[in-house]
């Protein structure tokens, strides 16, 4: 499946230069440097930092007024990482079926999580734990034969460089000040440099751009420095618009996003990193379901996991990766560069198409009180088949009068016995490429 979508592409892209002579090499290989991305569909997203000690919102808290900032601090005496096992982290990712893993190299809180020789915030030499965590996660991810992803925020609203402080306080404008301005740049920008050389990550994951403009940023410039170290790496949008795919959060789109590559960002409960007091969790059902609906407009989902200070991952969290673990596998042909699906007006729920677009996937959420239907199918069915399962199922056609070139009404018969717990995958085996009626 996988050398499939990558023909898929590349044809894409020739297709593209011969039509278009306004369709660069460059731009060619921006698609073709998306290959696994667009083919992995499932990430997880890390927050961990100082934040978890006490539970609270990471960097919002004290930006917000809900505490002061040296009371937010405080909190770098009691991060220890006692039960950081990096290794059983990445193992557990790889479980949940995720292809790629992004973790918060440093939040907008300017602790840094490896040994950085700039600013004076990070785990080794400002925080109880005294070492470098980022280095053992990021060698544990490329054990488990993951992509790596670096979040990296922005804005760094502990440092006296830094424009922003609070909602309410503001250290200095730009304009007033461009020198000063011009050292935070200095400082950002050498913190990315030594993330780039020393882990080349597959992903870039900014965050904080709104503050400032692209031209402030240097937007271009920070992108064209981190294509240099590694041409292949992927960035998403919010290096002000620099970037190679969207980033919804929280929010499931009703519709596909405009981007062609695209990851909706989500927690499994109310909040990014720890806290002791959310219990709020999405069950494994209602994730799955989520997923799928970003399965269905061809995007990927990157769900959000947030240790303990001490490094552990809550049960609650690892119960949900395992049983998104075992679906994902019982289920990985429909997922795994897979491509979006049919609209709702042929099939009422959400489908994928396998990258050959030969075969249609059905998923069925709940336990039918009939047969599914499909509608405008004009291809010849050869087969259908509960996905993970290998029961062949039978079909009729129903409203198809011979005089018509109307497709007619494609009935299935979902037994209960072959219903998944979570949500069931139906595969149809089409006779060529998909080709629906009309609408």
């Amino acid at each position: 499946m996988e050398r499939t979508l990558k023909l898929s592409l590349l044809t894409c892209c020739l297709l593209l230069a011969n039509v278009n002579p306004a369709f660069s090499q460059n731009e060619a290989d921006s698609l073709t440097k998306m290959e696994w991305f667009s083919n992995a569909k499932l990430g997880i997203f890390i927050h961990w930092g100082i934040y978890a000690v006490n539970g609270i919102d990471e960097s919002w808290s004290f930006y917000n007024g809900y505490i002061s900032h040296e009371d937010y601090l405080k909190q770098t005496e009691g991060f220890g990482a006692e039960n950081y096992n990096p290794k059983e982290w990445a193992k557990l990712i790889k479980e949940s079926g995720a292809r790629y893993a992004v973790i918060t190299s440093k939040h907008h809180d300017g602790f840094a999580l490896w040994d950085t020789e700039y600013g004076n915030l990070n785990a080794v030499n400002n925080a109880k734990v005294g070492r470098d965590l980022l280095s053992p996660f990021v060698k544990a991810v490329r054990k488990e034969g993951l992509k790596l992803g670096m979040y990296y925020s922005l804005p760094d609203w502990s440092s006296e460089l830094y424009t922003h402080f609070t909602n309410s306080e503001i250290r200095y404008k730009v304009e007033d000040d461009p020198e000063r301005w011009a050292k935070f740049k200095t400082y950002y920008q050498s913190q990315l440099n030594e993330l780039s050389k020393a882990y080349r990550p597959d992903l870039w994951w900014f965050d904080g751009d709104w503050e400032h403009s692209a031209e402030e940023w240097e937007a271009a410039k920070v992108r064209a420095s981190l294509l240099a170290d590694n041409p292949k790496t992927i960035i998403n949008s919010r290096l002000k618009d620099h970037g190679d795919y969207g980033t919804p959060e929280q929010g499931v789109p009703l519709t596909k996003p405009k981007d062609t590559f695209w990851e909706l960002c989500m927690t499994m409960n109310d909040s990014w990193g720890f806290q002791h007091n959310d219990h709020n969790y999405k069950t494994a059902n209602q994730i799955i379901r989520i997923f799928i609906d970003c399965l269905k407009m061809g995007g990927n989902l990157l769900l959000d996991i947030g240790p303990r200070a001490d490094g552990t991952i809550p049960e609650e969290q690892k119960q949900v990766l395992k049983e998104l673990g075992r679906w994902t596998e019982k289920h990985q042909e429909a997922i795994y560069g897979s491509q979006a699906g049919i609209s709702t007006d042929y099939y009422y729920g959400p489908t994928t198409l396998s990258a050959d677009r030969k075969t249609l996937y059905l998923f069925v959420p709940h336990k039918p009180n009939g047969p599914l239907v499909v509608r405008g199918l004009k291809n010849k069915v050869n087969r259908i088949r509960v996905v993970g399962n290998g029961t062949k199922l039978s079909q009729q056609i129903h409203n198809k009068p011979y005089w018509s070139a109307k497709p007619g009404l494609l009935y299935i018969d979902v037994p209960e016995s072959v219903l998944d717990e979570q949500v069931t995958v139906i595969a149809l085996l089409l006779d060529s490429e998909i080709e629906m009626e009309e609408r």
